[in-house]
């Protein structure tokens, strides 16, 4: 199977493995690959469905305010200060940066380069991240910190979907479907946070 010749074949068909010697079905990885990427689109629909919501139902943005409803308070917290400009920007933005990421990961993948490195790396860059923002919430730093805050998280983010899209394609065994989306789901989310906190230290 490894020595068959290129032909017009479907990415998917099977006919190549997605890495130098993958022992598993390619088919099967595929299927994987899209379930995940399947469920991932749904949550960033329904995310994006509740946030419109939100957003520009007023009723709603001061129930949620005026009660401390945890994950929603903090949804209203993020995107009631940026105009619908703002947003659409980080948004299409995003999905840049995760398309190219992501493609970006299968190529390299395919010609044997392996990304399982990153992760202490990135794990210590977010304990970093998190230090520095408990300093920049206790202790103000002004604008430009804000910036640099969101430029760190943005390119932590970024290493992260690399790393995580590189353990889908070898690492996640088949019934780990939903650590594999909520993990990619938990990176372009905060990749868009990140963006989003650019952006707003900039407008202002």
């Amino acid at each position: 199977m490894w020595n068959q010749p290129f032909g017009k074949t479907d990415l998917e068909s099977g006919a190549r493995p997605l890495y130098p010697m993958m022992l598993e079905s390619p088919e099967l990885r595929w299927a994987f690959i899209r379930k995940v990427y399947s469920i991932i689109a749904i949550q960033l629909l329904v995310t994006i469905a509740v946030g419109a919501i939100v957003v520009t139902v007023r009723p709603i943005s001061l129930f949620f305010a005026t009660t401390g409803a945890g994950l929603a308070l903090y949804i209203v917290l993020i995107f009631v200060p940026f105009i619908k400009k703002v947003i659409l920007e980080a948004v299409i933005l995003t999905a840049v940066v995760v398309i190219g990421l992501t493609l970006y990961t299968f190529w390299a993948a395919r010609r044997g380069q392996d990304f399982n490195f990153l992760g202490p790396f990135l794990f210590g860059a977010v304990l970093v991240l998190m230090v520095f923002g408990l300093i920049q919430l206790l202790f103000p730093l002004g604008k430009v910190s804000v910036m640099i805050y969101g430029c760190l998280a943005a390119i932590i983010f970024c290493g992260y979907i690399v790393y995580d899209t590189d353990n889908l394609i070898k690492r996640y065994s088949y019934d780990e479907f939903i650590w594999a989306s909520v993990a990619l789901y938990l990176d372009i989310i905060n990749l868009f946070l990140s963006l989003l906190t650019i952006f707003r230290a900039a407008e202002n």
